[in-house]
């Protein structure tokens, strides 16, 4: 659905190594000198492997599209841009929204044209970033040069020692390691920083940013996602609302992964450890694990558990023998103050005294069906398996599912009947489906994931929800509106897919089914800006089609590159529909 350029195919895999480096190498990557003449009967035919297509919406194709445009942006400035030898004068630190010509013209003032010498694979050169991609990268220049390198842990304004790692000549681009800072700009302020991983620990990306600046920036990324991904004429975007902030910006992730890896050796035989292994996070760039004994974006009861689960890795090193991805997850149990369980003291719990109860927040580590986490959203209560999804910053869901349930009812029309019945698809343990349930005669919740709908159908009765009022089934999206028979001038629809967005099969039946409002909440806003693209154009002439009310940022997960984005749309009336 996007237009996409063959040339970029090639470069898959090394885009990969940097932003996804979880990816296992294959085989032939790990033995490129594997002999290519097999005994005395020839060549051995060589399979040719296909390139890996670029993923919709994936971090490849969003930094890709950044470097396009600031390619493009160089070119259209007089002819070829260079690094300006100034300070970070040509940066305005307020302006993280100003345009991408601007910023290379003021790169360019006056400087000479520049050479297409590139350096030298693991050379350190000096560049200057010029601003954020929508990945979280900084993209600079260096003097003399018109290639772009993205340079990860990097403020627009700073100068910055890095090391080549790949140069992509037909790109124009290269991927580089961060070294050091030459030069700050007035947006960096390392003293913020708090977390000594940061600059190796792939996790976070703006822990040198005030808070202001990243919540600009993040109005920024849903911004150029509707512009590059969404084929609407910019008259049908409606300016992007300032981004909602965390209550908290660190002290707030309800869920950890940390991993270990496998011992060294062949696969095939059977290993143990020698000594306790690095136990953490990716090292930014690289397929090895950064040994992290704490990470602050956790909660208190998080990093206590990743503490002790640390300290039993250790003495029970003996029974591993391949590697192991660590569950961390928060669970609260409340009880009001009137009751006497409220003055115990558990141990390995984090014990929090409200004027109203107090709250006991415990780390689940059990990764079966049988490990149960417990969360609370005002006098709403969730359990799910703690290994499920469930959103990981229980400080922001407040005022989330109060925007949402601000927005689900359009604004009342002549002529048009009153809003009874609410559709939550991908609705996972319940969250919308529950907690907008007050303002409908009857909600239905629909996953693909069994267990998630069983949590479903058990946090409706914690909540006193009867079937009547709430209901969940069990079923593919896509199959959806098979099982409803709402009116549709009735209903109104949430949207909550995987990151991934949803299938053009859906799409297509959303708008024969042709609800009157959608709210459409995306951890991708790239997906999201694609899929809204095709609800505002219709598919079929004479069909559906939905006008974008707002759009807005909700941010997750502070000091990262990550936002929520919540779109909400109206259906357009007086289009001939079947």
């Amino acid at each position: 659905m996007y237009p996409q350029s063959n040339a970029f195919g090639w470069v898959i895999r090394k885009l990969e190594l940097f932003l996804r480096p979880q990816t296992l190498l294959t085989q032939r990557e790990k033995s490129p000198n594997k002999r290519q003449w097999q005994g005395g009967t020839g060549p051995k035919r060589q399979k040719t492997r296909k390139e890996k297509p670029i993923q919709e919406g994936s971090s490849q194709e969003v930094l890709l599209e950044d470097v396009r445009t600031m390619f493009q942006a160089q070119k259209l400035s007089n002819t070829t841009p260079t690094v300006l030898e100034e300070t970070s004068s040509a940066v305005k630190p307020e302006g993280l929204d100003a345009t991408n010509s601007e910023k290379v013209s003021a790169a360019n003032n006056g400087a000479e044209p520049p050479t297409n010498v590139l350096p030298e694979r693991f050379a350190e050169i000096e560049v200057k970033v010029q601003e954020l991609s929508s990945t979280g990268d900084g993209l600079a220049l260096q003097q003399g040069s018109d290639q772009i390198y993205v340079v990860p842990f990097t403020a627009p304004g700073d100068t910055v020692k890095v090391k080549v790692v790949q140069h992509f000549e037909k790109e124009n681009y290269s991927l580089v390691d961060f070294i050091s800072v030459v030069e700050p700009s007035p947006l960096r302020d390392d003293s913020r920083v708090n977390c000594k991983y940061f600059s190796k620990c792939s996790g976070c990306q703006f822990q040198m940013l005030d808070y202001h600046t990243q919540l600009q920036h993040k109005k920024t990324i849903v911004k150029k996602a509707f512009r590059n991904f969404s084929q609407l004429p910019p008259e049908l975007v409606p300016p992007i609302e300032d981004t909602f902030g965390s209550p908290l910006q660190y002290s707030y992730r309800t869920k950890l992964t940390p991993h270990f890896d496998a011992p060294p050796g062949p696969r095939r035989e059977k290993k143990s450890f020698t000594e306790v292994p690095p136990i953490g996070f990716m090292l930014k760039g690289r397929r090895t694990t950064l040994d992290i004994e704490d990470c602050p974006i956790a909660t208190d009861a998080v990093r206590m558990g990743m503490k002790r689960e640390r300290l039993r890795v250790a003495e029970q090193l003996h029974t591993y023998s391949k590697g192991v991805t660590i569950l961390l997850r928060e669970s609260t149990r409340r009880e009001e103050n009137d009751d006497p369980k409220a003055a115990e003291e558990p141990s390995e719990t984090i014990k929090v005294t409200t004027p109203t109860h107090t709250d006991f927040k415990t780390c689940v580590t059990d990764p079966t069906t049988k490990g149960l986490s417990t969360e609370y959203i005002e006098a709403f209560v969730f359990t799910s398996i703690a290994n499920s999804f469930f959103q990981n910053n229980n400080s922001i869901l407040s005022p989330f599912t109060q925007y949402i349930r601000d927005n689900i009812i359009p604004p009342v029309a002549e002529g048009q009947p009153k809003i009874k019945y609410f559709i939550d698809a991908y609705s996972g343990s319940g969250l919308f489906t529950i907690t907008l349930s007050a303002l409908f005669e009857q909600s239905v919740g629909i996953d693909v994931s069994g267990p998630s709908i069983v949590s479903a159908r058990e946090n409706a009765k914690l909540n006193n929800l009867t079937p009547e009022q709430c209901k969940f089934i069990d079923a593919d999206a896509n199959e959806l509106f098979k099982s409803v028979t709402f009116p549709k001038d009735e209903t109104v629809v949430v949207l909550d897919p995987p990151r991934k967005g949803c299938d053009k099969s859906f799409l297509k039946q959303l708008l024969k089914f042709s609800p009157r409002r959608v709210v459409y909440v995306s951890c991708n806003v790239h997906t999201q800006a694609r899929d809204v693209g095709v609800l505002v154009r219709g598919i079929e002439d004479g069909g559906t089609r939905y006008r974008i009310e707002s759009l807005r940022g909700f941010d997750f997960f502070p000091q990262t590159s990550h936002v929520e984005g919540v779109a909400v749309l109206s259906r357009v009336e007086g289009v001939k529909q079947e």
